[in-house]
C-alpha cells in the first residue's frame, strides 16, 4: 500500500509568533534617537564632572587654610629668596585664583583681570581667601550643566591666549592653588612654623 503523507506539524510559537513579534517591534515604542542619547549622556557627564570638582575643592579648602594659619603671623614680609614673593603676597595669590574662578562662572575673563587689592595683614589675606573660596564654590554649584560644555578665553602659553574648556579652566585654578600651597608649606618650615598634615604626616604631625 502507498503511504499517506502526513501534513507537516507546525511548531507552536514559531512562524506566526515571530511574525507578530516582528510586527510588534515595528509598531511598538520607538527607540530614542542617537542625538538625544548623546545629549543625555553629555548632561550626565557634565553633572558628574561638576560634582567631582566641587567635592575636591571642598576637601582641599580646609587643608589650605590649615597651611596658611600655620605661617607665623608676625612675619608677613618673609621671603626665602630675593626673587620669591613675600608671605603675604603669596597668600594673596590664592585670592586671585578664587577671583578668576568667580569671573569664569560669568563668562570670559578680562585680561588682565582687575584683581582685588592687597590685604594689610596676613589675617586679612587668609580671610579673603576663605571668603572667596566659598563664593566660588557656591557660584560653580549654581552653574547649569550646559556651561561645562562651553569654552573660555585663557592663557595657553606665555603671552598666548586661546579657547579652553571651562572645566579645564576651573581645574587649572584649583591645581595652581594646590601648587602654591606646597610652596607656602616650605615658607612655614623656613619661618619656624609647624607644617600641618596635607596629604599625610609631616615632621611636626607624625601619624604614628
Amino acid at each position: 500500500m502507498k503511504k499517506t503523507s502526513k501534513p507537516a506539524t507546525r511548531r507552536p510559537g514559531r512562524k506566526g509568533a515571530s511574525r507578530d513579534t516582528r510586527r510588534g517591534s515595528r509598531t511598538g515604542a520607538r527607540r530614542t534617537p542617537k542625538s538625544a542619547r548623546r545629549e543625555v549622556g553629555s548632561r550626565a557627564s557634565a553633572s558628574n564632572a561638576k560634582r567631582d570638582y566641587l567635592e575636591r575643592f571642598r576637601r582641599e579648602l580646609p587643608v589650605t587654610l590649615a597651611v596658611m594659619r600655620a605661617f607665623p603671623s608676625d612675619q608677613p614680609e618673609f621671603r626665602p629668596h630675593e626673587r620669591s614673593s613675600t608671605a603675604i603676597r603669596l597668600i594673596h595669590t590664592f585670592a586671585f585664583e578664587n577671583y578668576g574662578l568667580l569671573e569664569g562662572t560669568k563668562g570670559d575673563l578680562k585680561v588682565p583681570p582687575d584683581f582685588p587689592p592687597p590685604p594689610a595683614t596676613l589675617s586679612e589675606a587668609i580671610d579673603n581667601y576663605e571668603r572667596g573660596a566659598n563664593k566660588a564654590i557656591a557660584a560653580i554649584e549654581a552653574l547649569p550643566d550646559s556651561r561645562f560644555s562651553e569654552t573660555i578665553n585663557f592663557y595657553t602659553a606665555p603671552g598666548k591666549m586661546g579657547r579652553i574648556p571651562v572645566m579645564d579652566f576651573f581645574w587649572n585654578m584649583l591645581l595652581d592653588s594646590i601648587h602654591h600651597r606646597g610652596q607656602l608649606s616650605v615658607y612655614v618650615r623656613l619661618a619656624g612654623g609647624r607644617v600641618p598634615s596635607i596629604y599625610g604626616p609631616t615632621a611636626d604631625v607624625p601619624w604614628r
